[in-house]
């Protein structure tokens, strides 16, 4: 994320904080990102609705207690939503006497990577962006894709594979 849009991100949280009603530009930011996160990793739709609900809910009920670190405020968001869905998984492993799936670094390390990926999506051309999130975010396929958009099947895979080349290339400049 580039410099000024961690501090344009960083005062929205401020303001967030003094005002509660002003989270709802967080989360309008957020909802996308939080909910992809999660439709991961759960089985069903409903199952993911209530844990991205559950997590904005108590990450607005905890914004007093979030400290600007220079980190986008989607890696808390999706920090939060992480330990929801630990939390759910423990508690069917006691339920069902199954043990929950292991979650140790390297699922933290995922969360940073997907953090990061979706503040370079967000650096993409509107256009580009959009397809992202329609094709990966809401796992809408090409044809779905370009008649949301008005456009035709071949201009959704040009802009879907432009996209992804700046974000291989973008990836490389970051990690090597």
């Amino acid at each position: 994320m580039k410099a000024s849009s961690l501090e344009a991100e960083r005062l929205r949280i401020a303001a967030a904080q003094k005002d509660p009603r002003r989270f709802a530009e967080l989360y309008e930011e957020n909802f996308h990102r939080v909910y992809a996160y999660v439709a991961r990793r759960m089985q069903n739709r409903a199952e993911a609705e209530d844990v991205t609900s559950e997590a904005f809910h108590h990450a607005l009920a905890n914004l007093q207690r979030f400290e600007w670190r220079g980190v986008p405020f989607a890696a808390w968001l999706l920090r939060i939503a992480h330990n929801i869905l630990v939390d759910r998984w423990q508690r069917a492993g006691r339920e069902s006497n199954e043990p929950a799936p292991d979650v140790g670094d390297s699922v933290w390390k995922e969360t940073e990577q997907r953090a990061l990926l979706f503040q370079m999506v967000d650096r993409l051309p509107a256009d580009q962006r959009r397809v992202i999130y329609l094709r990966f975010a809401g796992q809408k396929s090409i044809a779905e894709v370009a008649q949301e958009l008005g456009r035709s099947p071949g201009a959704v895979k040009q802009l879907q594979f432009r996209a992804l080349e700046s974000l291989r290339g973008r990836m490389k400049e970051t990690h090597g």
